[in-house]
């Protein structure tokens, strides 16, 4: 005990706080909940707000809602409540510059063009639809015209080869090579071995196959477990009897020469 007293004594007190810390501390604590209420209450009218909007919004002939730019906590408040309401919440535009939400009812979803105007700034009326439309449809024109040339490119040749000479093909439509191929690589590899390089390979049926009758275990289960059981009880013996062998074999130099 002396010597713990001796290290409590040789220790700093912490240091103590004086009154002028201590309002400054409560004073921001206070001024953080007076914040967070703040926001609160703010959320709790912006929420307000967006019902309202809504609510108006399934009664009239709109096809959408546009709401101004708001940050992250805002727009989640704006797709909860149009999910709950059951409309279609998408968001458009840079974070922190310009994105915003807008609000379609279900039976007039966005279309392609719609979604790709505003995901590219441009917005959507009745102009903008046309100059889509007219992209969409040279698009359109342009791959088409694209695969004609490819099928007809590929259609080509095959209409060149349908043209066979004479003697390159039979009557029963077997195609015939046109030139002899021992021929003109027998300076490679030879009359004989293009001989036997010619002919005809057979797989080998009795190599690496073994019937299926051979792989069944026509064994029951009882006979299964059996003959395992019987396995286990030699390889014990085996064991046991090789144990036996190395005993005697470790007695027999102890015993000393019989005199």
């Amino acid at each position: 005990m002396d010597l713990l007293d001796s290290i409590l004594s040789s220790m700093d007190a912490p240091p103590a706080t004086n009154e002028q810390q201590k309002t400054l501390i409560k004073k921001q604590r206070e001024m953080m909940e007076r914040m967070q209420n703040k926001q609160k209450e703010e959320l709790l009218r912006f929420r307000k707000y967006v019902e309202e909007r809504m609510g108006r919004f399934a009664k009239d002939d709109r096809l959408c809602i546009e709401f101004q730019p708001l940050d992250k906590v805002h727009r989640s408040v704006i797709h909860e409540i149009a999910e709950n309401g059951g409309f279609i919440a998408m968001s458009f535009g840079r974070e922190d510059v310009d994105r915003h939400s807008v609000v379609y009812k279900k039976e007039h979803a966005p279309g392609e063009d719609e979604v790709t105007a505003r995901r590219n700034g441009d917005g959507w009326n009745e102009e903008i639809a046309k100059e889509y439309a007219e992209r969409r449809k040279e698009r359109l024109e342009q791959e088409q015209s694209e695969q004609a040339e490819l099928a007809s490119s590929s259609s080509g040749p095959q209409s060149l080869d349908n043209t066979e000479p004479t003697g390159s093909s039979s009557a029963s439509g077997e195609i015939k090579p046109t030139s002899n191929y021992k021929a003109k690589y027998a300076h490679l590899i030879g009359e004989s071995a293009a001989l036997q390089a010619a002919r005809k390979t057979e797989t080998n049926q009795s190599y690496g196959f073994v019937p299926s009758k051979n792989k069944k275990d026509m064994r029951s289960i009882e006979q299964t477990l059996a003959d395992i059981q019987a396995k286990k009880r030699l390889k014990l013996q085996q064991q046991q009897e090789q144990q036996e062998q190395q005993q005697q074999h470790e007695e027999e130099p102890q015993q000393g020469p019989v005199d």
